[in-house]
């Protein structure tokens, strides 16, 4: 399911769509719509999209939700995997072999699909975390597999993911990584967010950046929240929308 709630801050929406819903915080995934800063003439408010396949408990003023695949849950495809930026996740690595019969399956699948694709490669766990875990793939190929822009590796962690649901794990997420390629492209669009926002206030206009998954989004728009008179907004259709970087009061 997929619901919309606004708030005069990130985390107002998120406490509202925790409340409303009857969940718990990390049972939903949040993506970042719109933000507007607050201004003489206006308030500020941040939209977000609540995404989740746990039951809700909505109050009577609850949402409706806005979107929802053809089981009433998010689809493979609409999530790919990802979730919000969480600096901590590289943090809880324990033991990188196959703890249980569910990682044995995953690794066997993720150096059977490398190989099915004509590379070698090996896999191995890089975290685990409640209904969240990361496996690492090392490979000469690895470039390849990463793709541009990252997008063979999130076509890869589709995969493993749709697989993870055929063994009945709908409710544990797969992130994929080689060559610490999701933090050094975390690092590379914090540093794109900050130079068009310069840009953005130099020309007092707005930037359309390239289309771009979910996580990516989010992190546009978190690093540009609280820069003065930039404000950032989702436009498009799919999985791989754009973000708009403009100018406080020229989208009026």
């Amino acid at each position: 399911m997929v619901y919309e709630f606004e708030g005069r801050t990130e985390k107002e929406a998120i406490d509202r769509a925790a409340e409303e819903l009857g969940l718990e915080k990390n049972d939903f995934d949040v993506e970042i719509m719109e933000t507007q800063r607050q201004g003489l003439f206006k308030k500020g408010y941040v939209k977000i999209q609540v995404h989740t396949d746990r039951p809700v408990t909505r109050t009577e003023t609850g949402p409706d939700p806005v979107r929802r695949s053809s089981e009433g849950r998010r689809s493979p495809a609409e999530t790919n995997g990802e979730e919000e930026p969480s600096a901590g996740r590289q943090t809880v690595f324990g033991n990188p072999g196959a703890e249980n019969e569910f990682e044995k399956k995953m690794v066997d699948f993720l150096e059977g699909l490398i190989s099915r694709m004509g590379y070698g490669g090996k896999a191995s766990v890089l975290f685990r975390e409640d209904r969240k875990i990361g496996f690492k793939i090392d490979s000469e190929h690895s470039s390849i597999l990463i793709g541009k822009k990252g997008k063979n590796l999130d076509a890869l962690q589709l995969l493993a993911n749709i697989y993870a649901g055929r063994l009945g794990r709908e409710d544990t997420r797969i992130i994929l990584d080689s060559e610490n390629y999701r933090i050094r492209r975390e690092e590379s669009l914090v540093r794109l967010a900050y130079t068009v926002a310069d840009r953005v206030r130099e020309n007092r206009a707005s930037i359309l950046l390239e289309p771009m998954n979910p996580f990516d989004r989010r992190l546009i728009h978190t690093t540009l929240n609280d820069i003065a008179d930039v404000e950032t907004k989702s436009e498009g259709e799919g999985l791989y929308k754009q973000v708009r970087v403009y100018y406080r009061g020229s989208m009026r």
